[in-house]
């Protein structure tokens, strides 16, 4: 239990933090954080919680990341769907917090027509500067895959894992700062999840691209790292 508490946890950080910042420091005129703000405060989440209860669960908070150090063979499937419940259950709690702290104030609404609303993800019109369906499951897929390379060599058992927290960090970082303008970045279920749920309309209608694209990049990811890239065991 203590396994799921920590992934419950950490993906609340993630949205938190990740979502919180868009939500509230990003769009401020002179003031705001922006794009760059945004994706240094995702990788900040991921950062901060992977050396908080990383040694506890190892840190997925993110569905995909799940699937693909599953498929990478890190990880046990019997505790994969507990795993990604506890991960969606966090997200959703963080976003209903979120919630909560943007109704105080009285010009809040939630417009449900408009990309991007509610830090949801989305793609043609509900992509942040027009991108495609296709373009949208590309980055998606692409840069779900190049983490879980990133996640598993940074945690391999011949690297420094001292410093992977810091490196899966910063390579979350430099995923928002790629494609915020495209999808408004999901790279997570769960993240993309929690703010569908708020938002509704089409966004929750575009949530399927948000995890079939995220997790079948990630298991690709996996499978590269495990068959292409991991050293193996000098025998002699």
């Amino acid at each position: 239990m203590k396994n799921y508490a920590a992934e419950f946890f950490g993906t609340f950080w993630l949205v938190f933090g990740g979502c919180g910042s868009a939500i509230f420091a990003a769009g401020i005129p002179e003031l705001g954080i922006g794009y760059a703000g945004v994706a240094l405060a995702f990788g900040l989440t991921v950062l901060t919680m992977a050396y908080a209860v990383g040694h506890i669960s190892g840190g997925h908070f993110n569905p995909a990341v799940s699937f693909g150090l599953f498929a990478g063979g890190r990880f046990d499937g019997k505790q994969l769907f507990p795993y990604i419940i506890s991960q969606v259950l966090g997200a959703i709690a963080a976003a209903g917090v979120l919630y909560l702290i943007a109704s105080g104030n009285a010009n809040f609404a939630i417009d449900n027509t408009k990309a991007g609303a509610f830090a949801s993800n989305g793609y043609g019109a509900f992509s942040p500067h027009g991108y495609s369906m296709l373009s949208a499951f590309l980055i998606e897929f692409v840069l779900t895959a190049f983490f879980l390379i990133v996640i598993l060599g940074a945690t391999d058992k011949f690297a420094n894992g001292k410093f992977a927290g810091i490196a899966i960090g910063l390579a979350l970082t430099l995923i928002h700062l790629i494609s915020i303008p495209i999808t408004n970045t999901s790279v997570n279920p769960a993240r993309s999840t929690s703010q569908a749920i708020f938002v509704r309309g089409e966004p929750l209608i575009q949530l399927w691209l948000f995890w079939v694209a995220p997790i079948t990049g990630a298991i690709v990811g996996g499978l590269i790292y495990k068959t292409l890239l991991q050293k193996e065991e000098n025998l002699a």
